[in-house]
């Protein structure tokens, strides 16, 4: 059950919309269910009553005041329940009408200078309480956390009616797009209100960003406009964005400063995020550099970086699940900008599943815990790097280096939201999950190809080294972990193992040496977890090699079996 309080200054106009016919002729049979005294005229039952009789009934004590009347005089809240909740009766929603505005300290029970109020029911599944907030005594009702309140009073009415529980807010969430912004959105025909679009297009351009100079070009380049804010100094002091397409009745656009978008997306807090600078690395990762000395090959860049970052993610997983407070708070933020680069930078056939998992982990990445020193570094430049390393495909060693990352991002995920619920962050755990899932399928999607081409590999291998290769699988990873024989992945895996042989690697080491990075509990999949991770640290191809694999029945002429020289250290805090 959802409440959503906004202000605004017009009686009579609210009362046209509540018992009007809508805009879609959606409103059916508005009528009044309660109201402050209970013997509010009823337009929308008593032939009798009118919209100005009961806008003169609720702005009475308003009009007392005369000149000293205030402005936005008008309490607006409507109120919804889950569709898959049953339907209310009037009696009930009445009820559900006493307690909200009891709760914002609109009228407390048993209070005769309560305000005046009434809840109108035009569809069944929600009611609209409008309410003037001026008192019996003449003064203003007080309104300070009205919404935490009402937000509060509607998880205990759940719980109460028996109607499906959300989770509990904890004021760190993004302001939701009024009904008014989705009114516009879709008489505009737009998939989503503005303020969404806003919000995603900010944080995308934060992600990676060196400074706060090319965030604000970023912001521009991104299409929208932009307004700063600055002091008799010249020092800017906030910013605020708008869509050029966004306009007011007098043509204008529509600006939201950064903190109307989201709590961290103010300039103070972005300052803050980006105070401890990328150095020399930012330039490193441009495109013009030659700092990195990586081969101007179509892909291989963006493949050297997501392999990168997948490295950056596991480390960040592993404070997760090990570091304090702080660290993890500065490690989620971090997150969600490599989120953002790699669904910016997605092929088609993933970006949307992307997108969403962006936006659901933006949520999870923000709680009461802040990251006020803690160094979230490394995975701010890995953000970067793919951010100037180009797009990617999903084929060849471009998806198998996608795969790793998602695979790597997938464990964050659940770590995430295992992080949040044992400190009682229902909202963030929950969107974290739901980045979880997104990530999952867009990571079958990368992965699948490759996995099953390093499946097939495996399942040709000469016996005497599948066999080989399989009791490596199954006395260091499967009897001691518990970890069922999955097809493909003990194929694919086996594969691996006989690829990094051949290379020179022992496999035994490499399989301990993965198993180290961290818990697997949370894997779907342990042994695809385990062909990325070996992958990395033998610094294989990420793109399956079947033949190469073949041709590993031993190890390289003049190596011992045992040589175990690894490129790649187990990623560190």
């Amino acid at each position: 059950m959802v409440p959503d309080i906004s202000r605004g200054s017009k009686t009579y106009g609210l009362l046209a919309y509540l018992f009007g016919p809508g805009k879609h002729d959606e409103h059916v049979d508005p009528h009044i269910v309660a109201s402050w005294d209970g013997f509010a005229p009823d337009p929308g039952r008593d032939p009798n009553a009118s919209l100005s009789q009961l806008e003169a009934a609720l702005d009475l004590r308003v009009n007392q005041l005369g000149e000293r009347r205030p402005k936005r005089h008008v309490w607006h809240c409507p109120v919804s329940a889950d569709p898959g909740d049953r339907l209310l009766t009037d009696e009930e929603w009445a009820e559900v009408a006493r307690r909200v505005v009891a709760a914002a300290g609109i009228a407390t029970e048993g209070d005769p200078d309560g305000c005046r109020w009434i809840a109108v029911r035009h569809d069944p599944r929600h009611i609209h309480i409008m309410a003037t907030i001026v008192r019996g005594d003449l003064r203003q009702a007080r309104l300070n956390g009205d919404a935490a309140r009402a937000q509060a009073e509607c998880r205990q009415i759940e719980k109460d009616f028996g109607l499906k529980e959300l989770n509990q807010g904890d004021g760190t969430a993004a302001k939701r797009p009024t009904s008014a912004e989705g009114h516009k959105a879709e008489r505009l025909g737009r998939g989503e209100p503005v303020r969404l679009q806003l919000r995603d297009a900010v944080r995308r351009s934060l992600a990676g960003a060196a400074d706060e100079h090319e965030f604000l070009d970023r912001l521009k380049t991104a299409g929208l406009l932009v307004n700063l804010k600055t002091g008799p100094s010249g020092d800017v002091l906030g910013y605020s964005v708008a869509h050029p397409d966004d306009r007011n009745a007098k043509g204008e656009p529509i600006f939201f400063g950064g903190s109307r978008l989201a709590p961290d997306l103010s300039l103070p807090r972005i300052r803050k995020r980006l105070g401890t600078g990328l150095g020399d690395a930012a330039d490193a990762a441009r495109p013009d550099s030659t700092a990195t000395g990586q081969a101007r090959v179509p892909g291989s860049r963006a493949a050297q970086a997501r392999r990168a970052a997948a490295d950056a993610v596991d480390a960040a997983a592993r404070t997760i699940d090990e570091g304090d407070d702080e660290h993890v708070a500065a490690q989620l933020a971090g997150a969600i900008e490599v989120i953002d680069v790699i669904a910016i930078r997605a092929p088609a056939d993933t970006r949307a599943q992307l997108l969403v998992a962006a936006r659901a982990f933006e949520r999870a990445s923000r709680s009461h815990v802040r990251a006020e020193r803690a160094d979230n570094r490394a995975l701010r430049y890995a953000a970067r790097q793919m951010l100037f390393s180009g797009y990617a495909t999903n084929r060849g060693e471009d998806g198998g280096a996608s795969g790793m990352l998602l695979s790597a991002l997938v464990l964050l995920a659940i770590a995430a939201a295992r992080w949040h619920s044992a400190r009682g962050h229902a909202q963030q755990a929950a969107a974290a999950k739901a980045a979880a899932h997104e990530l999952r399928a867009a990571y079958r999607t990368v992965a699948s190809r490759s996995m099953a081409a390093m499946a097939q590999g495996g399942r040709t291998l000469p016996p005497a080294v599948r066999e080989r290769q399989a009791e490596i699988i199954r006395t260091r990873l499967a009897e001691a972990e518990g970890v069922p024989r999955e097809r493909e992945g003990w194929d694919a895996l086996a594969a691996t193992l006989a690829e990094a042989e051949a290379a020179g690697h022992d496999p035994a080491a490499l399989l301990e040496e993965a198993k180290s990075w961290r818990e697997l509990d949370s894997a779907d999949s342990v042994t695809a977890v385990m062909v990325w991770r070996v992958r990395r640290i033998a610094g294989l191809s990420a793109a399956p090699a079947p033949a190469a694999a073949q041709r590993g029945s031993g190890p390289r002429a003049g190596q011992a079996a045992a040589a175990t020289p690894m490129p790649r250290r187990r990623p560190t805090r």
